[in-house]
């Protein structure tokens, strides 16, 4: 139980504020002189659960995670234009706008929480006539001048206000992890879009590209049948190649352009916005050849998710106690002091002097059982937050193994299909070259054709998954926010 502060120390620390903050600082300590023990349990953090190392192997490194690097870890891109977009999610985002109010909200409610530890204080003036009937009486008509202040407080002898302060405190914290959530979240999709917008630019060109060869080989193959130096079918077997290719065009821009339009909403803007951002064709960004990802301990004080989840079983111990005052006796002082007399020239006069004082202690005897079980209900969702903080930190786990199986592996692909785009443009080379020499039908010509085709697009869609496995891993991680400074990025 959490006796309160002393009399003393309570004085001291008021001397420590300025004059204008005095009047508010000595109420609050006289409130911690007055109140007894606070009822319920005292929150004990979880202690860790998460192993010591990652079980996967892969080229990332488990060394500490540089702060201001991790906080800003679209730099790692290079790239101006993914870095002009991150500015535009964090002032236009309207997912972020909620959160910001959600946590004004918090803010409030933890002030009203702290409010009810003082007086309620008002002040009244009224003026009364009253005549009585003939009937009933004599008909004589009375009149009754007041000006009053009226007090009322309840006494927080057993914790129950102070641990509802503890909860709203804990809840503001946890909407403060909330914000950098959506923003963790935020940049990771940002990024995401912006890759998936520079792949689709990149398999448009690839396809163009390949699609003017085509038809030069189209043009050619035509010519050589009106030569008499080829068949019909080689022609048809060339227009299919081409026109099979030129089909895909559609697909790609309609996937180009819904990937913009995606950016534009984030940044809270309307669809097709960002196009003159966007048009210019920029390659897929670059990865890190090496990645520091910490060890598994670093994601309980920087994935805001988990963060959360400890801020909200926190508060949920915290309800316990609130539960539990309420079943011990409820204390409450009031009274007024003010002016009454009968005639308004009397009101002012040291005879018109009024007051009272009134102390009330009440406590529930008998309610079958219903605040013991609101005792068991807080207790219960209090195991319920325990549960879901447990299950966030293995689901944080999870999604860093995750990804970084799938960051090494993909690169390891990426150098695979690199290798085969080589063999792809010399196995072409050399089939045009012996189709142009008869040495080869025109059927080995389509096929190194349709494979250079194949094995490029598996490239560029390979290079777009090694940089979105990247930014999966920073947003696993928690990256995005600096736990060391404990700064929320604000809206401009």
């Amino acid at each position: 139980m959490e006796i309160g502060f002393k009399t003393t120390e309570s004085m001291l620390r008021i001397m420590k504020y300025p004059i204008k903050s005095r009047p508010n600082r000595v109420m609050f300590s006289l409130s911690l002189v007055l109140t007894g023990c606070m009822v319920g349990p005292d929150y004990q953090q979880p202690p860790s659960t998460v192993p010591a190392n990652w079980s996967v192997n892969s080229p990332a490194k488990a060394t500490p995670i540089e702060s201001r690097t991790f906080a800003n870890w679209w730099s790692v891109f290079n790239d101006p234009v993914l870095s002009s977009l991150m500015a535009k999610v964090q002032k236009g985002n309207l997912d972020l706008r909620q959160a910001e109010a959600r946590l004004r909200e918090a803010r409030s409610r933890r002030a009203l929480s702290q409010a009810n530890l003082f007086p309620t204080i008002s002040a009244k003036a009224g003026a009364n006539q009253t005549r009585v009937s003939e009937e009933v009486g004599r008909g004589n008509t009375t009149e009754l001048y007041s000006n009053i202040f009226d007090a009322s407080w309840e006494v927080d002898v057993f914790g129950k206000l102070r641990r509802g302060i503890e909860a709203a405190e804990a809840t503001l914290q946890a909407s403060e992890e909330d914000l950098r959530d959506v923003l963790v979240s935020l940049y990771a999709e940002t990024a995401l879009n912006y890759v998936e917008v520079r792949s689709f630019q990149a398999r448009l060109a690839i396809t163009e590209a390949n699609l003017a060869a085509q038809q030069d080989t189209y043009q050619l193959t035509d010519w050589r049948f009106q030569a008499g130096l080829t068949t019909q079918l080689d022609v048809d077997q060339a227009k299919l190649n081409m026109e099979t290719t030129r089909a895909t065009l559609p697909t790609l821009h309609i996937g180009l352009e819904q990937a913009q339009h995606r950016l534009a909403v984030l940044v809270g803007q309307p669809p097709g916005a960002l196009k003159p951002l966007l048009a210019p064709v920029l390659a897929i960004p670059v990865t890190a050849l090496s990645v520091a990802v910490g060890i598994p301990a670093d994601l309980l004080r920087q994935r805001p998710d988990v963060r959360r989840s400890e801020r909200k079983l926190a508060a949920q111990t915290a309800q316990i106690g609130v539960a539990t005052a309420a079943r011990y006796p409820n204390f409450n002082l009031s009274g007024y002091i003010g002016l009454e007399a009968l005639a308004y020239t009397n009101l002012y006069s040291a005879s018109a002097k009024a007051f009272q004082m009134v102390a009330n202690a009440a406590l529930t005897l008998f309610d079958a059982g219903r605040l013991r079980r609101n005792v068991d209900i807080q207790t219960a969702l209090q195991e319920q937050a325990f549960a879901l903080y447990e299950s966030t930190i293995l689901q944080a786990l999870r999604d860093v193994e995750n990804a970084l199986v799938a960051f090494s592996q993909e690169k390891i692909r990426r150098d695979t299909l690199q290798a085969a785009v080589i063999a792809g443009q010399s196995a072409l080379a050399l089939a045009q070259s012996q189709y142009n020499s008869g040495t080869i039908d025109f059927l080995r010509v389509l096929d190194a054709q349709r494979s250079l085709l194949t094995v490029q697009n598996q490239l560029a869609l390979s290079d777009a998954e090694v940089a979105s496995n990247l930014i999966r891993l920073y947003k696993a991680l928690g990256g995005g926010w600096d736990a060391n400074t404990q700064n929320t990025p604000q809206k401009s």
